[in-house]
């Protein structure tokens, strides 16, 4: 990687809010987003305050949702190696625009300022609510989002060019909702561990059917991915991170630049001596679901464990048989039980926590 900027320096078309900054001008702009701004505003004051210090690493904490939440250590210079690698992959342009609506004390809401400030983009801000687009009347090159709130955008996305959605993942309906959008869609994947994202696929403006099945994810630039003996991603991205990540994503390598992701190895239910994978379940069951749900695998004497759904909303006493008409479903992908839950249990940025919400349904 040739000519990278070192993450001391902002570019000369950097905007924020319309305004040019330097980097001297973004540390006043940082202090008085502290002292005076709204709450998000302060977030992104205290990540910009982190990241225009002398140091060369600053401190991200994780979401969450696979494992108790964890503080980790960046390099600054990976970070600006993370956000070069996107604007290769996403053809970003100096002078872009880019709508910034994610919570800035999260990766994902601190590499939309890094890319903005280290590719030279005209980022405006507004409050990460799941309703991004509510006030927003330009139109972007840009913009990042969690699926919720692009569900809440739908009305309003052809007002962004491209869009990368991450931070969960993205459900059939929300698919086919995007179809016949102008917008250019990708689902994104990757961790704090990674900087965001090191792979994205496209899931929108297909011709057919049979071309969003045959959609992948597709690495980034400097990024290279192999199995572990568990079916598990392995990443090696030497620019972005100081070690190999084995991760906990049971994957199909489909070549060595591409991949489908299945699920969690530690979602993994034993039932009965089969292997069951709760998120191609889950993606099964959409057509008969429309509330949020997800499938648990909890003790069971005689299966070791059983499969369970568990559902967010009102008891819906017709739902098991819905579930057996959906003929998509094996028969040992049909849950045992179903439990309902008034809401689930959430990490702060909103990702389920399984477990915790399992036993809440349960009691």
């Amino acid at each position: 990687m040739e000519n990278i900027p070192s993450f001391d320096k902002v570019h000369l078309r950097f905007k924020l809010n319309g305004t040019y900054y330097s980097r001297e001008d973004l540390m006043e702009v940082a202090y008085s987003f502290i002292k005076e701004g709204e709450p998000f505003e302060q977030s992104i004051g205290d990540f910009l305050m982190d990241w225009l210090n002398p140091k060369d690493h600053l401190f991200v904490k994780t979401s969450g949702s696979t494992g108790a939440p964890k503080t980790i250590r960046l390099q600054k210079q990976f970070m600006v190696n993370s956000a070069i690698a996107s604007g290769d992959f996403f053809n970003i342009a100096v002078g872009d625009s880019a709508l910034h609506c994610l919570p800035a004390e999260f990766i994902a809401g601190k590499m939309m300022l890094v890319r903005a400030m280290i590719l030279g983009l005209e980022i405006d801000l507004v409050p990460p609510t799941l309703h991004p687009m509510k006030e927003v009347e330009k139109d972007y090159d840009f913009a990042a989002m969690i699926p919720l709130q692009v569900y809440n955008s739908l009305d309003k996305l052809n007002q962004i060019k491209q869009l990368i959605v991450g931070g969960a993942a993205v459900k059939k309906e929300l698919i086919e909702s995007v179809q016949q959008k102008n917008t250019l869609v990708f689902e994104t994947y990757g961790m704090t561990e990674t900087v965001t994202h090191v792979a994205a696929k496209q899931i929108n403006n297909f011709r057919t059917t049979e071309d969003i099945e045959n959609a992948h994810f597709k690495i980034m630039p400097n990024v290279k991915i192999s199995l572990d003996d568990r079916d598990c991603l392995v990443i090696d991205a030497p620019f972005i991170a100081e070690e190999t990540i084995v991760t906990n994503d049971i994957v199909d390598l489909i070549d060595e630049n591409q991949f489908d992701w299945k699920g969690r190895y530690d979602n993994v239910i034993n039932s009965g001596g089969l292997k069951l994978i709760p998120e191609q379940i889950e993606k099964k069951l959409s057509t008969a679901i429309s509330k949020r749900y997800f499938v648990y695998g909890i003790e069971d004497k005689e299966l070791g464990e059983k499969l369970v759904l568990v559902v967010e909303g009102e008891v819906d006493k017709s739902l098991a048989e819905k579930i057996a008409k959906t003929s998509e479903l094996e028969k040992n992908e049909q849950p045992k039980e179903i439990y309902f839950t008034d809401a689930f249990v959430e990490t702060d940025n909103g990702k389920i926590i399984r477990e915790a919400s399992v036993y809440k349904a349960m009691r």
